[in-house]
């Protein structure tokens, strides 16, 4: 039987779709050959994506290994850069504002929160600057990157209590329509699930925001969790530590409830928002549906997709022309809503 024949037999009745085994090569038009090299590489080197730690405690040792060795490539980043970095106290967060050289002056008196990513659990420290900087270097903003508490030491809805905590102080020294939020992965999905608190609160809210690959929903639901495993070399497979992070920092709670999967939430009355993702990434479907979902409740929303990236690479490298290509695509957007 031939493979037209064995597949049309698999797939006769309505239902899961059974595909064969295959071989996806690297995609080579209109992307940089640096992106290539990145798509081509192996799966994750940094951190296993099967990792198992038993106890929050073996969490904490894991991940405060994982922040010390990648320290000197954080400040090395913001070195070349051109950046000032402050750790600061915001609400009694710790926090981290950078300062980029040179600033237009339209952006001087705007300000960017940034919430890193990392599950919800990496990234304590310098290292949830990575993002904060490419931004405030490429957009060319004052960011202010919250280092909120982790799964392992302050679980649901800890992150969310720090980022509110951040937005009332900062609500006292800025106005609202100057700010912006963004944010990738876990920090995409805190930024959505922070807005649903504000709103809940009967805060202002930020003139507008930019939830890049977010982790929208914490269970393993949209089509790309399963069309894209194996093929997004950074998360790779719910299955691994991705799945056990989301049970870690839920603490019990039930995964699909909306200020830990705010897809589930009401998106009217959102800022203007722009979405990024990537062919490859496993949290596609997540981009795609916050994006529907967010113009099927009337907000402004953007999408930007790019050939072959897997999960958050556009925050990794600095030399990457797409990555510099998002963060100026997403200043453009913010320049449309922020007062100046």
């Amino acid at each position: 039987m031939n493979l037209k024949q064995k597949q049309t037999e698999a797939n006769l009745k309505p239902g899961n779709r059974t595909v064969p085994g295959r071989t996806i090569p690297v995609p080579h038009r209109d992307i940089s050959e640096r992106a290539q090299e990145m798509i081509a590489a192996p799966y994750n080197v940094f951190i296993d994506w099967n990792l198992n730690p038993p106890t929050k405690e073996d969490w904490r040792k894991m991940v405060t290994m994982v922040s010390e060795s990648s320290a000197p490539a954080v400040n090395k980043l913001i070195k070349e850069l051109g950046l000032t970095v402050e750790q600061l106290q915001i609400g009694g967060v710790k926090c981290y504002r950078l300062t980029p050289d040179s600033i237009p002056e339209n952006h001087r008196k705007q300000l960017v929160i940034v919430a890193h990513g990392g599950a919800y659990v990496y990234a304590p420290g310098i290292g949830s600057v990575r993002e904060a900087a490419m931004f405030a270097a490429f957009g060319n903003y004052t960011t202010i990157s919250v280092d909120y508490s982790l799964s392992y030491e302050k679980p649901f809805p800890g992150a969310i209590e720090d980022m509110i905590d951040v937005w009332r102080a900062i609500l006292t020294a800025y106005d609202p329509r100057s700010i912006a939020m963004t944010g990738t992965s876990a920090g995409g999905g805190l930024i959505m699930a922070t807005i649903l608190k504000i709103k809940e609160l009967g805060l202002a809210m930020p003139a507008a925001i930019a939830p890049s690959s977010p982790w929208a929903d914490l269970t393993e639901t949209g089509d790309s969790y399963k069309t894209n495993e194996w093929l997004d070399n950074i998360l790779v497979s719910y299955s691994g530590y991705l799945g056990r992070a989301a049970k870690l920092y839920a603490n019990g709670n039930d995964l699909s409830h909306p200020l830990l999967s705010p897809i589930n939430g009401d998106l009217e009355g959102f800022p203007p928002t722009i979405l990024t993702s990537g062919t490859r990434d496993l949290f596609l479907s997540n981009t795609v549906r916050s994006h529907r979902k967010l113009r099927r409740a009337r907000v402004p929303a953007q999408l930007q997709i790019y050939e072959g990236i897997s999960h958050s690479q556009l925050s990794f490298d600095p030399d990457l022309p797409e990555t510099r290509e998002a963060y100026r695509e997403i200043a453009a957007y913010f320049d449309q809503y922020l007062i100046s």
